[in-house]
């Protein structure tokens, strides 16, 4: 079960790069799950499973049929946004001197750049990915909402299946952001552990660390850039799992029809 329940791209990634401590035998993973469920969050979902289970077949009425492929269109060009803000290099972190000291630092920093550039730091890369899962949260959540106003438009199953996605979200939403925020943190292990790798490397060949080859192809920190990327475009194809599952949900209801 564990390894059924930890087989998504993100999760493979992580573990590749940061292995965790294996933890002992525990819960299956609807035990898991069960844990992450409150007593106010049983309580929404049992008002959803009312709802859900009040649902009729559509009435006689006219109701406008949502088109899957046009959705499917909506889900696309949030990923394209997406993808294109994550190909971006991250920026320099702009740094606010609060004490003299952090004015004469800063100060030196800006007359010596050569200096300042052969200080490998984590920052540009922890608050680009901070930037970017805000972006994610900022435009994610709207088009599933988009999606299930859609599909409510539908028969009864895609209406029930929208009041669903709606509770699991409620549900869920707090112990996503929670978890993938931690993201970060181990992202940091692994660009130090490629750095150390590097001056490991470079002490036992007798050779000076040169920042300039750090970017270049075979550099630490290509590889890093090229793993970060990877991860992050691994984290927006799971936030967006519940989004294209609707949208094939609906196609899959229109394939039958047919």
């Amino acid at each position: 079960m564990r390894s059924t329940f930890g087989s998504s791209t993100l999760v493979r990634l992580l573990g590749e790069w940061t292995p965790a401590v294996a933890e002992p035998s525990g819960p299956d993973v609807a035990e898991r799950l069960s844990l992450w469920v409150d007593a106010f969050a049983a309580i929404r979902l049992q008002s959803a499973h009312q709802a859900i289970a009040s649902v009729r077949a559509a009435a006689t009425a006219r109701r406008r049929k949502p088109g899957a492929a046009s959705l499917a269109e909506d889900v696309e060009r949030v990923r394209s946004v997406l993808v294109r803000a994550i190909a971006q290099e991250p920026g320099p972190v702009i740094e606010t001197a609060h004490t003299p000291a952090d004015l004469r630092r800063l100060a030196r920093a800006a007359a010596r750049p050569e200096e300042a550039a052969a200080d490998a730091s984590y920052a540009p890369w922890r608050q680009r990915h901070l930037e970017l899962q805000r972006q994610m949260e900022l435009m994610i959540p709207p088009l599933r909402e988009h999606l299930r106003q859609a599909l409510a438009q539908g028969s009864a199953r895609m209406r029930k299946l929208a009041t669903l996605d709606a509770a699991m979200e409620q549900v869920l939403a707090a112990r996503e952001h929670k978890l993938l925020a931690r993201i970060t943190e181990r992202m940091e292990r692994r660009f130090a552990q490629l750095r150390a790798a590097q001056l490991q490397a470079l002490q036992e060949s007798g050779q000076h660390d040169d920042p300039a080859g750090w970017r270049q192809p075979g550099g630490w920190l290509a590889r890093f850039a090229g793993e970060w990327r990877q991860l992050l475009a691994a984290e927006l194809e799971l936030r967006l799992q519940p989004a294209i599952g609707l949208v094939e949900a609906l196609g899959n209801e229109l394939n039958e029809q047919q």
